[in-house]
């Protein structure tokens, strides 16, 4: 194999990989979009149907320390670290720990909402966005 050979196959390598990347980050931004509709759509059915809104509260990466927030919105998980605010944008409702968070609260951005929660997560339970959603407009304000 002579040196413009690898140099062909390197090149070659690199396209591959490039293309690879692309096709991943497309896919990804396909799943986000899906995922934001459905995340609309459910603070929009959570709306219509008069499920009570609740004041959010973040819970420190570490677990310890709950922090205030400006966001209004739903729960959707029972741990209390995924919800929906009213706007129709889902959040992890998980902070970095600090002082100044615990005195004057957090404001978290909102989170691209994935298609399969839990996908990939040590224990093997994941559960798709749509039936998380659905089961909790199903349960209604006695979710808990």
């Amino acid at each position: 194999m002579g040196e413009q050979d690898g140099l062909e196959w390197r090149e070659r390598q690199q396209r591959a990989v490039r293309a690879h990347a692309e096709a991943a980050d497309r896919q990804r931004a396909a799943e986000h979009a899906e995922a934001a509709e459905l995340v609309a759509w459910f603070a929009a059915e959570a709306t219509r149907r008069g499920l009570r809104t609740t004041p959010l509260v973040a819970r420190g990466h570490d677990g310890r320390g709950r922090y205030r927030t400006r966001l209004t919105g739903w729960y959707v998980d029972r741990a209390g670290t995924r919800a929906v605010d009213t706007a129709g944008r889902f959040h992890l409702l998980s902070v970095p720990p600090s002082l100044r968070g615990r005195l004057f609260g957090v404001d978290p951005e909102p989170d691209p909402a994935p298609l399969v929660l839990g996908r990939g997560g040590r224990d093997g339970e994941s559960i798709p966005l749509r039936t998380l959603l659905t089961r909790r407009l199903e349960a209604g304000d006695d979710w808990r």
